[in-house]
């Protein structure tokens, strides 16, 4: 690598460091996909409770960070870091006003992991999906014309 010239701090100076993956990090509030263990929507996280999946994670893996959105109230936010104040992660408020990311809560490392499936599905998406469909009942007509037919 060259030396950096006198180009490259006043570039530095004016636009901030370079950054590999710029949107993905605007995306993931900091932190590259890459690195995730699991994320929640904002909408997730304004739900009532915690999402047991993000429980264990937080227990699994005590070296991540739990980082939040920081432009979320801090109502919705204060049940995810009790979560993390009794499992000994540590956790950071990323703001940042000039960037709209549906991304609400991430738990991630410093370092790739590679998890397949980061996201966690709706509660009432599981609710939906465990409750079997009931079944319909047939008309009386349809009855008589299975029978006749």
């Amino acid at each position: 690598m060259s030396k950096p010239t006198i180009d490259d701090y006043l570039e530095n100076g004016m636009y901030g460091q370079k950054q590999t993956k710029p949107d993905e990090r605007r995306k993931f509030l900091g932190s590259l996909r890459e690195r995730i263990v699991i994320a929640l929507t904002q909408s997730q996280v304004r739900e009532k409770g915690v999402y047991k999946e993000v429980q264990d994670s937080l227990k699994k893996h005590p070296e991540a960070k739990l980082l939040l959105n920081g432009n979320m109230s801090y109502t919705f936010l204060s049940k995810y870091i009790k979560l993390a104040d009794t499992y000994h992660v540590s956790f950071s408020m990323v703001t940042n006003k000039d960037i709209e990311t549906d991304i609400g809560l991430v738990l991630a490392y410093d370092h790739a992991i590679d998890q397949e499936e980061i996201y966690v599905q709706k509660k009432s998406e599981k609710a939906a999906e465990a409750k079997p469909k009931p079944k319909q009942k047939k008309s009386l007509f349809s009855s008589i014309k299975n029978k006749l037919f």
